[in-house]
């Protein structure tokens, strides 16, 4: 029932307007300041989280899997992370302001925030986390305000002409 009306509700759709605004403003102010402050270099970060790891109560690793693609994969790449990243976020967040492609948004948004959850910083991760799987939950209904109000049924109509197509041609 609750599902029910998170997906297909009017009233739910605003409230979830509110929350993917606050959440697309939040990412796009930070992807945007990182984009213009003169160069973003996320080593210093990196080397943060490799060097004082998450650690459970015992005082050993928790995450010792993700410092070691931190250190393996992340950081001698480190030129596309600084890449990645702010324009990540921006792109997060415009797509959120926008209701456009909002799925996909959150998806990419909530990726982000375990990355930095898993490298050990909390700032506001969890309330980040919470709130996009809200809107990862409701799907269609939290963009229905937004963009994907024609991007979606548009897109559902060409794939389905695509496919029809496609269908056509194999039986020929």
């Amino acid at each position: 029932m609750f599902m029910n009306l998170l997906r297909e509700n009017k009233i739910a759709a605003g409230i979830l307007t509110v929350l993917r605004l606050y959440l697309g403003y939040s990412w796009f102010t930070a992807g945007l300041g990182k984009l213009t402050s003169g160069g973003f270099d996320a080593s210093g970060f990196l080397k943060g989280a490799i060097a004082n790891p998450v650690k459970g109560p015992d005082g050993n690793m928790v995450y010792g899997w993700y410092v070691n693609f931190l250190e393996s994969f992340a950081l001698p790449n480190i030129d596309v992370f600084n890449f990645i990243v702010p324009w990540g976020e921006t792109l997060i967040g415009l797509g959120l302001l926008l209701g456009c492609f909002t799925t996909a948004a959150i998806v990419f948004g909530l990726v982000m925030n375990f990355s930095f959850f898993l490298a050990g910083t909390v700032s506001h991760n969890p309330t980040d986390i919470f709130l996009g799987f809200i809107i990862l939950t409701a799907g269609y209904n939290a963009g229905r305000f937004g963009l994907d109000r024609w991007v979606i049924p548009f897109l559902r109509k060409t794939m389905k002409t695509e496919g029809n197509k496609h269908k056509a041609n194999a039986a020929a």
